[in-house]
This record gives C-alpha cells, structure tokens and sequence, in this order.
C-alpha cells in the first residue's frame, strides 16, 4: 500500500534560520523562566497609611455611630442652652461688667463726690441731710448705668450665641459627611490596593507560563500570526495601551471614511489624511471613558 504521508516544507533559508531563532527563544527561556520581574514586589497594607502601623480601621469609631452622637441623638435644645451659658453668662463677660463698674466707682470717687463735696462745703451744707441724699442718688444712677450696660453687652450677644449653635450643628454634620467621605475612600483604595498586590502575585505565579507562552509563538511561527501573551500580563486580560491604541486605530479607520465623503462633498477633494487624524484622536480618547 502506498504511503499518501504529505511533508510540508519551506525554503532551506527560512528552516535554517527558523532553527536559530528557536535555539535563541529555547536559550532565553531557561534564563528567563525563574528570574520573575514580579518576585520581589512587596504587597501593600493601605491600612498602614490610613490609620498608622498595627492599627486598622475597626480600632476606629463606627459610622454610625459617630451620626448617633452627632446629629441622630443630639440635644439641639440643651446645646443652643449650653452655648447661650457660655457666650452670654461666660466669665468674660462678668470681666467686663465688673471691669466697667470699677471705671464707674473710680470716676465717682474721684471727679462727682469731690465736686458734690465742693459744692455743700460751700453753702454750708455738708452735714445736711441733702449731701446725703445726692450721694445716694449718684450710687443710684452709678447702679442703673452698670446694669444697663450689662444688659446691652449681653443683649449683643444673643445672636452671636445663635450663629455659635449654627456652627456647632454644621459642624456635626460636616464631620459626619467627612467620616462617611473617608471610610468610602478607605475601602475603595483597599480594593484597589488589594487588587493590585493580588494582580502582582498572579503575574509571579503565572510567570513560567508567560515565557513558555512565547515559546509556544515561536514554534508555531511558521504557521501564521498567532496571538500571545505579553508584557507579563495576565492572560485574559488587555492592557491600557492595547485599548488606547485599538481604538486609535478603529478611530483613524472611521475618521478617513468621513473625511473623505465630507471632503469630497465640501471642498470638492478627498481629506482622508485630516479625518483618520481627528478619527484617530477621537478614538485614542474615548479608549480612557
């Protein structure tokens, strides 16, 4: 029975140099298949840098129940009562009213009694029941002007007790939001950073993989292109560069299919150039959304 057994072969040039490229590919391997780049990365603990060494973030108050303190069971009635104390009614304020009285009783005894005092000795009237009555009169009105005093230095600061408890209660609020707002950045860069130090350690694992890969290319390089892994990427995926420059390339496509009909129609000539140019930038941007 006849052998029907077919051999395909190729020119003696292309074999010749195909076996060197092979022996290179077979020597690259050997030295390159234990030196994995991603073997002396050291994984990251994003906590470390959110909350400091040795802490992690249930060493922390709870969200809720920072809102539960701050605003869900919150006071509003004894807090604006507690303000008030404090701005109204603080010592600051009896500083100054005793401070103003002291001016008062200094400016008494040594300016008003003198001249009362003149004025009596001078009709004759000192020990009469009269310099009595106006001394009393003047610690009288000396009494209604400290109160009064009092009263309006209070009075002006009702409202900035007021805008106080605004504060306060804006405050609660904002450090809430903020909490919230930090918690939600926490656990999105944990994932990120979790998913970057398991990426690192799959890219270590399948390291052997990845260059054996290529050498699977390059024997079967006579047989047409074939697609590989590359960069140390992990198979499956793509990285950022082959997008961007995928949809630079489909952009540029487009981009002289409508150059080329706007042109043509417009100007009355062919802008292919121009449009796969826009066509290409469009797409290279629209790689990133």
């Amino acid at each position: 029975m006849a052998d029907n057994t077919q051999t395909v072969r190729y020119a003696p040039y292309i074999e010749t140099r195909h076996t060197d490229f092979l022996t290179t590919v077979y020597n690259n391997r050997v030295a390159s298949i234990s030196a994995s780049p991603f073997a002396n990365y050291t994984a990251m603990d994003i906590s470390d840098a959110f909350f400091g060494i040795g802490y992690v973030i249930s060493d922390y108050t709870s969200l809720f129940e920072l809102f539960n303190s701050h605003m869900l069971n919150l006071d509003t009635e004894g807090l604006y009562n507690q303000i008030f104390a404090d701005t109204v009614d603080s010592a600051a304020v009896a500083n100054l009213i005793a401070a103003e009285g002291a001016l008062m009783r200094d400016e008494i005894d040594t300016n008003v009694i003198p001249r009362v005092l003149t004025g009596s000795r001078d009709i004759n009237a000192v020990m009469a029941s009269s310099f009595i009555i106006g001394k009393s009169l003047i610690e009288d009105s000396r009494v209604k002007l400290l109160t009064k005093f009092g009263a309006e230095l209070k009075y002006r600061l009702i409202p900035i007790a007021s805008e106080r408890w605004t504060t306060t209660l804006n405050w609660n609020k904002n450090m809430v939001g903020t909490y919230a707002e930090l918690m939600k950045f926490y656990f999105s860069a944990y994932m990120d950073i979790n998913g970057q130090n398991y990426e690192m350690a799959a890219k270590n694992a399948l390291w052997p993989f990845t260059i054996l890969d290529f050498e699977k290319a390059a024997l079967g390089a006579m047989q047409g292109a074939v697609s590989t892994v590359t960069g140390g990427e992990v198979a499956g995926s793509s990285s950022k560069a082959q997008k961007v420059l995928g949809s630079a390339l489909s952009g540029a496509a487009l981009g002289a299919m409508v150059g080329k009909e706007i042109g043509g129609q417009m100007l009355g000539y062919s802008s292919t150039t121009w449009g796969a140019g826009i066509g290409g930038i469009l797409g290279a941007a629209a790689s990133f959304l």
